[in-house]
């Protein structure tokens, strides 16, 4: 690029920030910044509601991680990927019966009534996990259209980024991470179809579809990986959970169910992007759509930008109002204390705290896949204790005979000493799938053993969060 269109790419990124904070309301109190509603205490509209769902699910890590996918393993690495949005509406349903039948406000409050408080902490130990993954792993797609990882164009744009998007979010919380969402969606399904209409027509849609078979040593493995921590991997995402208690039941209920098939339909298509350099001979990398826009000339590359931007400050945004509602408002709770009179200055020290420290892999180079399929492992034992928490009374042992198996299978998953005797197939996935299936079925049966018990076989009501003090 020349120099004045270096300029333009970079105060693209500027011109991003300042528009999205003047367009974004301000929040004026917790029921705003904390719950989205506007002014007059109003929650979000179930559109805007689906839509933030919808695009703060579509991480930039998430459309890179499908391209890269799709050029690896055709059709079957893209609906491998994409298989993950089926998480959305399992939430959702879910979220709906804690709602409607255990009366649950929160999955923190619902976690100390129904497991105590023990289980509480470590589950939000887990999530405070995960949304540091977030940071980093977004910041990091961003950065990797200004330049090579590790560089000063790529930590530059990554950072600039994130100050960017750490403006606006701190000016309304999760109501202006709401209303951004909404913008950010339309722009991003606008530039998504750009991008295709660049990509796409190269290749009839018979051999676009012709690519991959399904074979557990051809991306199969993974996407058996993905069907199964659809049962688990949504309820350690806060950015997905908390927008599940804002609004009425079924419009929550219908929200996610959209949001979820149209996540699916569009991480899928995206992933077509990497079919494309699959069939074009590009050599794969660790960032697959900045490979293909290289060749797509400047307004392709520009429409390439602008999708990762868009889909990366929606999550990000998200990622920060959830923080703050972690720390400011969560955390009290679970120490059986009210939140601070100064909840609002609280949530926004943490936007800032984590917009720092967030971006520390992010520097050293970490390898963004892992931020997906680790941490998946890692909660694999949350399905049992949200599937089926009707199932039991108070029962702390059931969360933690749950809970801690797949914790620990998942750091032996990263530090490779998972044994080779668990591998399913011979793919490159093998050992994740053997983890992830006898991982689940060795949480499920240490959530139920405790009704093994005679203490514990008596009823199945919730109990209150006093009793789980």
């Amino acid at each position: 690029m020349s120099e004045w269109q270096g300029l333009f790419f970079w105060g693209f990124l500027l011109v991003f920030g300042a528009v999205m904070y003047l367009v974004v309301p301000r929040s004026k109190d917790e029921a705003g910044f904390f719950r989205g509603h506007d002014d007059q205490g109003r929650p979000a509209s179930e559109w805007a509601l689906m839509l933030s769902i919808f695009i703060s699910w579509i991480f930039a890590k998430s459309v890179t991680n499908a391209a890269n996918l799709g050029a690896t393993y055709g059709v079957v690495g893209g609906l491998a990927y994409a298989a993950y949005w089926l998480s959305i509406p399992v939430a959702g349903l879910v979220i709906y019966r804690l709602r409607t039948r255990e009366g649950a406000t929160g999955l923190v409050p619902f976690l100390i009534g129904k497991y105590g408080r023990g289980a509480a902490l470590a589950f939000s130990l887990a999530i405070l996990v995960r949304l540091f993954n977030e940071v980093w792993s977004n910041t990091a797609v961003v950065g990797g259209y200004y330049g090579a990882n590790g560089s000063a164009g790529f930590i530059g744009a990554a950072l600039l980024f994130t100050a960017a998007v750490l403006f606006y979010s701190l000016k309304g919380g999760l109501r202006s991470s709401i209303f951004s969402d909404v913008i950010q969606a339309v722009v991003f399904i606008l530039f998504l179809g750009v991008v295709l209409a660049f990509v796409l027509p190269a290749h009839a849609p018979g051999v676009l579809l012709s690519q991959g078979h399904f074979a557990l040593d051809a991306g199969g493995d993974l996407l058996l990986v993905a069907l199964l921590q659809t049962l688990s991997y949504p309820f350690h995402d806060p950015v997905l959970t908390d927008r599940g208690f804002i609004t009425r039941e079924k419009a929550m209920l219908r929200a996610f169910i959209v949001a979820g098939v149209l996540g699916f339909v569009a991480i899928f298509a995206f992933s077509l992007v990497g079919v494309h350099a699959r069939l074009e001979g590009i050599a794969a990398s660790g960032n697959v759509p900045a490979d293909v826009a290289r060749g797509l000339g400047l307004a392709g590359w520009f429409a390439m930008i602008v999708v990762m931007v868009t889909s990366a400050g929606s999550t990000l945004d998200s990622t920060f109002t959830s923080l703050s509602k972690l720390v400011a408002r969560d955390l009290p709770v679970l120490a059986g204390r009210l939140p601070s009179p100064k909840a609002l200055t609280i949530g926004s020290l943490t936007m800032v705290a984590f917009a720092l420290l967030g971006n520390l892999p992010m520097i050293a180079g970490t390898d963004i896949l892992k931020a997906t399929t680790i941490s998946g492992t890692m909660v694999i034992g949350l399905a049992p204790i949200f599937l089926f928490s009707g199932r039991v009374g108070y029962s702390p042992l059931s969360f933690h005979l749950a809970f801690w198996p797949g914790i620990v299978l998942g750091v032996l998953q990263a530090v490779n000493l998972i044994p080779a005797a668990w591998a399913i197939g011979s793919g490159k996935y093998a050992i994740l799938l053997g983890t992830n299936l006898y991982g689940l079925a060795l949480c499920t049966a240490g959530f139920f053993l405790p009704l093994l018990l005679p203490r514990y076989r008596a009823g199945t009501g919730v109990a209150s969060a006093g009793s789980a003090a």
